[in-house]
């Protein structure tokens, strides 16, 4: 309702500021609600004299066309900033996020020991059959310890020989919460930290990591550090980090722009904090999408009347400006309708 309320107020009254500039007057302005479903949102609305509008210089109605779209996109860099200084002020890096267990591929046909119970075959449903219904299951390929779930190895049933099994470490079997904010009292603001901290043990050491609950309470968890398998003389605790390279463009982009360092796990200095970032954020995805959807050339929006006069404006031929806009309208419809025809396939077919 927020976010609504802003958009549609800068937006229209931008339209209105820039056709009294340009000496269009507006028949009306104001405020007003529509129901959609539940709640009520609130709207705002600039009525103009279109026909008078039309007798304006084509530069002056692009113009006041582009207003709510320049509005718009003020709106977004405004808030951006907004976000940026209150995501200093609101929260704190206070330990680290990791999400998931490093893993290996390994061939089938070295697998050896199921849950302490020697494979006699190297028949799939063999090892399927004597893995837990639940929980972890112990499996031992070519000297290797390694864990699984019976789910993750009926999803690799169809693999060709190889499978992907999870090494045998602290986290994964004593299901370690994925937030860690402390090791032996030692706060780890970032994945540098917590390797610097975990050097300083060796394997068969015993450590105390405070960690956070599902319900937002820490608690201190004693772990016994494993061996590294790529180095014996190095502990392991047998957590992993998700690649910024297999994030692609977009995903980079995002991290850069939502100011959190990847994986890094951050307190909220007041309780209210979260919710205002993400309206904060939500107002300026909304406000961009607005802006971009309003100028398409499309005869509904206001992209699709800037479309037909910058048409007009280059060729000089009013025609094919009227044309090619009608063309871009049902083209953009017809392409929308495909969507849509895809979405309801998917929900309903």
């Amino acid at each position: 309702i927020i976010i609504i309320a802003i958009i549609a107020i800068s937006h229209e009254f931008a339209h209105g500021i820039f056709a009294s500039h340009n000496k269009l007057k507006t028949k009306s302005t104001g405020f007003g609600f529509f129901p959609f479903f539940l709640p009520i949102f609130l709207a705002a609305f600039v009525e103009l004299d279109e026909k008078k509008m039309a007798k304006k210089k084509k530069f002056s109605q692009l113009a006041i066309l582009s207003a709510g779209t320049f509005a718009n996109l003020l709106t977004a860099i405004l808030f951006f900033a907004v976000i940026w200084v209150f995501f200093i002020l609101a929260f704190t890096p206070s330990g680290i996020i990791y999400d998931g267990y490093p893993y290996d591929m390994v061939d089938v046909s070295g697998i050896s020991i199921v849950n302490g119970v020697a494979i006699e075959s190297l028949n799939y449903e063999e090892i399927l059959n004597l893995t837990e219904e639940t929980g972890l299951s112990k499996i031992k390929v070519n000297g290797k310890d390694y864990v699984t779930t019976r789910d993750f190895l009926e999803q690799q049933r169809e693999n060709s020989g190889k499978i992907i099994l999870y090494y045998d470490a602290p986290a994964i079997n004593s299901n370690l919460e994925s937030v860690i904010l402390k090791v032996n009292g030692i706060e780890v603001k970032n994945i540098g930290d917590l390797n610097n901290e975990l050097l300083k043990y060796k394997p068969e050491d015993k450590i105390t990591l405070n960690v956070l609950s599902d319900d937002g309470e820490d608690y201190d968890k004693d772990i016994v550090l494993g061996e590294n398998p790529r180095n014996k003389n190095s502990p392991f605790l047998g957590i992993a980090f998700s690649s910024e390279e297999g994030r692609g463009i977009l995903g980079k982009i995002y991290s850069f722009l939502n100011f959190k360092e990847p994986n890094v796990y951050y307190k909220q200095n007041f309780e209210a904090s979260l919710f205002v970032y993400n309206l904060l954020w939500w107002l300026v995805l909304i406000s961009i999408s607005v802006a971009l959807i309003n100028m398409l050339p499309v005869g509904i929006f206001d992209g699709g009347r800037f479309f037909y006069l910058t048409i007009w404006g280059i060729t000089k031929n009013e025609k094919l400006a009227r044309n090619l806009f009608k063309f871009t309208t049902y083209f953009i419809l017809f392409l929308l309708l495909i969507l849509m025809l895809k979405w309801a396939k998917v929900f309903f077919f």
